[in-house]
């Protein structure tokens, strides 16, 4: 890692009482420029993308139960500045083999003049895709806790800019919802809006607003509080603690804490956002000392999704026997396995009558599969039964755990997270998370956090409607820029939007090719595939999942805008894997391939065939020599896809 100090402009001050401060922070591309004024009316900032205004004082500081607000009345009373240069390496590639953590940073300690003369700290760091910058708070003068009761942390954007909005109604939630274009100005203060919230400034602007590194804190959600100088004022809303009202203690602490990052990623264009590595590089390096047993991949899925759940010792080997004809390295069991469930009365260490846990561990180990186990959360937490449940599946050879239904992310839920994820890596188990808020980046510090849900996915199509091509193209802009989601693809019962009946066996209301695509769009080092058996086995395109992979060592974005169609063309090794969906328009695009390796590729294809609009099923598979200098031309459906690898001859 490399620092190198920086020279940051500052006004001059009078004495110790503020008049004006004013400093400024550039990305190491230029391109980004962040400005920190302090001055009677309270710290704030403003932003600059490409000589363009995107943020005009947002406003800082907080407010606490029984002591003043902080956030004006402050004075700077030391800066430091500093360039990073620093390159690793994640033990799970989600998006890159390599990534390049390039910021200038500025650290800044205010004290207030009068008062309580309470101190507040705030960093601040510049990247080429985005800056991020948090708070220090210090623990309180006496003995006890501190209590925030409000974060004023705000996001004033342009009132007829559009965004992308998961309306979440409350704070108790599953964050499993549509992301729905509206303009800014339409918000209300009723607006409880799940992270991340992407917005198209202009054309040539997009940004993303979220959050990192989210540790002994509540999770955050947006609100919109006036509608001044043709600006929106976004506003941090603060998931309550249990028991306390939407105005009551937020967070308490007895010691100094760190907020997360309040991050705004920016680009030119939306898929330059899914290529960022923003997020992860805003989090603590690996805590385990060695992350070699962390193995990615493919799972099977017993009947959770595509059918009744049939909890029997037949129905779990067809399963094993499932992700070992496709060469996957999983298999989930999913609910009742150990029988109740969130019942004072179960047992996580114990399975249900009907199933023998042996001997369904040594019919996997035989056909070269490791099983997942799923759990609530209430089973997991209740006397801490995970510390004796944990270390009795590592001595079975489990490979992971689903843990479920967890729906909130206040302090404490946050709290509980770092805990278990903590507690499986050092009993060398995987983690999936449902009823999951929002990723962080925690996963580059615990890679064996694989993925989480977080998201409405594909068992949406079991009981709605509201699983369509348009929901599948907007995810990709909206929840995956935050990290990896569970949406659990693979729906092979494919109807066109006038067939679609809910029930089971489950359809879905998108082609097969668009289905086939979602591998390689969605982010997710574990990836479930929903599916039966029988509608996968010696069907079109098993093939293609027997090919693809769940980690990536490039990405590239090179087309799309959200609720219309997405490109995403990521590498493995020497293979490059190109995916699209459309919505439920037809489309041809014509694709440059100049992030491939100059000279001649083999490409082979899966792609919706002359009737899939009809007949959604229907896919031809295609083998021909192409060059980097040949554009690609890709036909879709409506709802359709496109997808396929390619090797350089």
């Amino acid at each position: 890692m490399r620092y190198i100090a920086l020279p940051v402009l500052l006004a001059s001050f009078i004495c110790q009482t503020v008049v004006s401060q004013d400093l400024s922070l550039a990305s190491p591309d230029g391109h980004i420029l962040f400005h920190l004024i302090n001055d009677p009316g309270g710290i704030a900032y403003h932003l600059n993308f490409r000589q363009k205004e995107i943020v005009s004082r947002g406003r800082m500081g907080f407010e606490f139960m029984n002591e003043p607000a902080l956030g004006t009345g402050l004075s700077i009373v030391k800066k430091e500045t500093f360039q990073v240069r620093n390159s690793w390496y994640p033990a799970v590639r989600n998006k890159h083999a390599r990534m390049d953590d390039w910021y200038n940073s500025l650290r800044l300690r205010l004290k207030e003049d009068t008062g309580l003369r309470r101190s507040l700290e705030l960093e601040v760091r510049a990247y080429d895709d985005g800056i991020a910058f948090r708070y220090k708070l210090p623990a309180a003068a006496g003995i006890g806790d501190r209590v925030i009761t409000r974060e004023l942390t705000g996001f004033p954007f342009p009132g007829n800019a559009k965004a992308w909005v998961a309306q979440y109604g409350g704070y108790a939630t599953s964050q499993e919802s549509e992301f729905r274009p509206v303009w800014l100005r339409d918000l209300t203060r009723q607006t409880v809006a799940g992270l991340p919230m992407l917005i198209e400034v202009d054309t040539s602007v997009f940004a993303a607003v979220t959050e990192a590194a989210i540790d002994h804190y509540p999770g955050s959600y947006i609100g919109s509080d006036s509608l001044q100088d043709g600006r929106v004022m976004l506003t941090t809303r603060l998931a309550p603690l249990p028991g306390e009202p939407v105005d009551g203690a937020k967070a308490r602490f007895d010691d100094s804490v760190y907020t997360p990052w309040r991050v705004i990623m920016l680009a030119e264009s939306p898929g330059k956002l899914i290529e960022s590595g923003l997020i992860e590089n805003l989090n603590p390096p690996c805590a385990i000392k060695d992350p070699s047993w962390i193995k990615p991949g493919i799972s099977a899925w017993d009947h959770w999704w595509s059918g009744e759940v049939k909890m029997d010792m037949p129905t779990i080997r067809q399963y094993i026997d499932l992700a070992a004809s496709q060469g996957w390295p999983y298999m989930l069991v999913d609910w009742q396995w150990y029988g109740a469930f969130n019942d004072p009365r179960a047992d996580i260490t114990r399975t249900a009558p009907q199933l023998d846990m042996p001997a369904l561990l040594a019919y996997a180990a035989s056909k070269h599969v490791r099983l997942w186990l799923w759990l609530y959360s209430s089973d997991v937490n209740r006397n801490n039964n995970y510390e004796k449940a944990f270390a009795l599946y590592e001595k079975w050879g489990i490979a992971g755990v689903k843990i479920d239904f967890m729906d909130r992310d206040d302090q404490q839920m946050v709290d509980w997270y770092h805990r278990i994820i903590k507690a499986a890596a050092d009993h060398h188990l995987l983690i999936d998370l449902h009823g999951a808020y929002k990723p962080d980046g925690i996963s580059r510090t615990y890679p064996n956090l694989l993925t989480r849900e977080g998201v409405m996915g594909e068992e949406y199509s079991k009981f709605s409607n509201r699983i369509t091509p348009e929901h599948n193209v907007t995810l990709p802009f909206t929840r995956m820029l935050a990290g990896p989601m569970d949406y659990t693809p693979g729906g092979f019962i494919n109807v066109t939007p006038e067939e679609f009946r809910q029930g089971s066996p489950t359809q879905v209301k998108n082609t097969r090719v668009a289905e086939l695509a979602k591998f390689v769009i969605y982010e997710s080092p574990f990836t479930v595939y929903c599916d039966a058996p029988e509608h996968i086995i010696g069907q079109p395109g098993a093939d293609f999942l027997r090919l693809v992979k769940t980690v990536w060592d490039d990405t590239k974005v090179p087309a799309g805008y959200p609720g219309k169609y997405i490109v995403v063309a990521r590498r493995s090794g020497s293979r490059w894997f190109i995916g699209a969906m459309t919505n439920g328009e037809e489309r041809e695009i014509t694709l440059n391939l100049d992030f491939l390796p100059k000279g001649n590729h083999r490409l082979v294809s899966w792609e919706d065939a002359a009737d899939a609009g009809t007949h959604p099923q229907n896919l031809v598979k295609k083998t021909r020599r192409i060059t980097s200098n040949t554009p690609l031309r890709i036909t879709m459906a409506k709802g359709g896809g496109f997808v396929a690898y390619l090797d350089q001859q």
